[in-house]
């Protein structure tokens, strides 16, 4: 796998994490206030997100590695649904978001946080799964997973008060479900192109 599909399945990866950034930020209790505001929430959100793409792939690679025995020569099929699944999965949750309804409680501490990196991180362990059944670098992966959605959810938490302070937190929701969208999209099309090099090799 080429550096620019591990790059392009990092930023694919965030985008669960990125569309969730938008929606808090738009929501968050002092949106309409000062950018300034919404530092806490930010760093927040791309500590718990980073971490949590970070360790997730690596996890997923783990446990990957002590079942590639069992599907050596159809790794690259497996590589392929399991980036299809999780592209798909993405693209049908971009397109099933409800109205955003807003809590008065921050989401970016305590358990909620933790819930909400967890939840936008499972895809990376699927992910992490499949590098390894291809023998491409999962650290690699991992660590600009971590950067790409640390450096994406602080800029979706400030874009989402931007949002909401100049128009709608609808739009915040639409942007959201747009980014993620594109994010199934392209691990789709990753997936369908290690299937295409390995079938034609």
């Amino acid at each position: 796998m080429q550096e620019f599909e591990i790059f392009l399945s990092a930023g694919s990866l965030a985008m669960d994490a990125f569309a969730a950034s938008l929606g808090i930020g738009a929501c968050l209790p002092s949106a309409g206030a000062r950018l300034s505001s919404c530092a806490g929430p930010a760093f927040r959100m791309a500590a718990a997100c980073g971490a949590f793409q970070f360790f997730m792939p690596l996890a997923g690679a783990f446990l990957g590695k002590r079942f590639l025995a069992l599907i050596a020569d159809y790794d690259h099929w497996a590589a392929f649904a399991l980036l299809a699944l999780v592209g798909l999965n993405m693209i049908r949750e971009s397109r099933s978001h409800d109205a955003a309804t807003c809590s008065v409680k921050d989401p970016t501490t305590g358990l909620a946080l933790l819930t909400l990196a967890l939840a936008t991180s499972i895809d990376a362990m699927a992910v992490g799964i499949s590098f390894a059944a291809l023998g491409a670098s999962v650290m690699t992966l991992a660590v600009e997973a971590g950067i790409v959605t640390a450096l994406l959810c602080a800029a979706g938490v400030a874009l989402g008060v931007r949002m909401t302070s100049c128009v709608s937190g609808a739009v915040g929701e639409r942007a959201g479900s747009a980014v993620e969208f594109l994010g199934g999209v392209v691990l789709c099309g990753i997936g369908l192109n290690i299937l295409r090099v390995h079938l034609l090799a």
